[in-house]
C-alpha cells in the first residue's frame, strides 16, 4: 500500500512544496488548499529526512495510507476544552482575578506535562485556591479572555454538515463546557462544576466526580459504542497529558500544540496549523 503525505503551514510556500517533494520522490502533488498540499506515492525511506526538514521550516506534517480515508466515513470527533478549543486554562485565569495566577499556572504546567501524575489531586489543589473567589468572575474570564483557537468553528461546521457527533470533553469547568455547547452546537460535553456558596462565592470545592483522564477516554468510549464508531472512524484531539488515554482510542489522534509528552505518544500533531487542519487529511468527494 502506497503512503501519502500531507503538509500545511500558514507560510507553506510553492518553493518549500518543490523542495520536500524532491526530498519525498513524490510521485504527485496535489494543492489541497491555501498552505496545504499532499504528495502521493513518497517514499518511505525518506521519512526520517521528511520529518527534519518539516521540522526545520515549521510545517505540520502526516504520513497517510492511500486510499485517502473519507470524511463522510468519520462518526466522532473528542476534543479537549483549554488549550485545545479554547485559548486559555479556564482555571488559571480564574485564579488571576484572585491574584493567584502564577501559584495556579504552575501546576496546572506541570499536570500537562505529565509530572504531576494524579490529575484529580492536582485539580483538587487548584481549585482549593479559588477558595471566595466570586462567581461571577467565571462570566468575566468568559467574555473577556476565553477565545477559540484558529480554525476551532471552520472543523465544528465541516463535522456537524457530515453528521460527525462532537463531544467536548474536559477537566476543567461546566459554566464554560455548556457555553460552548450552546455557541458551537457541540453534541455532547463533559467537565467539572464548581460549588458555588450562598454568597456567591466558590467554595474551592467541585461537585461530584472528577473529569480525569480515565473519564475521558471512558466518555468517548461510550459515545462510540453509542455511534458504532471503531477507532479508525474516531479524532481525538488534546493538549495534555491527561488527554492522552482519551486519544488511545482514536486513530487520528492529534496532539494540538501540545507538550513534549503528547506528541510522542499521538499519531498526529498540528503545531502550526489551525484545528481545520485535521480536514486536509481526509477526502471529501
Amino acid at each position: 500500500m502506497s503512503t501519502f503525505l500531507v503538509l500545511q503551514s500558514p507560510t507553506l510556500s510553492t518553493t518549500q512544496i518543490e523542495q520536500i517533494a524532491a526530498i519525498a520522490c513524490a510521485n504527485q502533488v496535489i494543492l489541497v488548499g491555501a498552505h496545504a498540499a499532499r504528495l502521493d506515492a513518497i517514499d518511505l525511506s525518506e521519512q526520517a529526512a521528511i520529518i527534519q526538514w518539516a521540522q526545520d521550516k515549521k510545517v505540520d506534517y502526516a504520513f497517510l495510507p492511500a486510499p485517502q480515508q473519507a470524511w463522510k466515513n468519520m462518526k466522532v470527533l473528542a476534543m479537549d476544552m483549554d488549550s485545545t478549543l479554547i485559548n486559555i486554562e479556564c482555571i488559571d485565569e480564574i485564579a488571576g482575578v484572585a491574584g493567584r495566577k502564577e501559584q495556579v499556572a504552575a501546576i496546572t504546567e506541570a499536570a500537562m506535562r505529565g509530572e504531576i501524575k494524579d490529575f484529580s489531586e492536582s485539580l483538587r489543589r487548584r481549585v482549593a485556591m479559588l477558595e471566595g473567589v466570586p462567581a461571577q468572575a467565571l462570566q468575566e474570564v468568559y467574555d473577556t479572555k476565553l477565545r477559540l483557537n484558529a480554525g476551532a468553528e471552520e472543523l465544528l461546521k465541516a463535522a456537524h454538515a457530515q453528521g460527525i457527533k462532537t463531544l467536548l470533553v474536559s477537566g476543567g469547568f461546566t459554566f464554560f463546557t455548556q457555553r460552548l455547547q450552546e455557541r458551537l452546537g457541540l453534541y455532547e460535553t463533559h467537565a467539572n462544576t464548581l460549588e458555588v456558596d450562598e454568597r456567591g462565592l466558590l467554595t474551592g470545592r467541585v461537585l461530584g466526580p472528577i473529569v480525569d483522564a480515565q473519564a475521558k477516554a471512558d466518555y468517548l468510549q461510550a459515545l462510540a459504542l453509542k455511534e458504532g464508531a471503531s477507532p479508525e472512524q474516531c479524532i481525538a484531539m488534546g493538549d495534555g497529558a491527561n488527554d492522552l488515554l482519551m486519544m488511545q482510542h482514536a486513530r487520528y489522534s492529534v496532539a494540538y500544540r501540545a507538550k513534549p509528552l503528547v506528541q510522542e505518544q499521538a499519531n498526529f500533531s498540528l503545531n502550526y496549523s489551525g484545528l481545520n487542519g485535521v480536514l486536509n487529511w481526509f477526502d471529501y468527494a
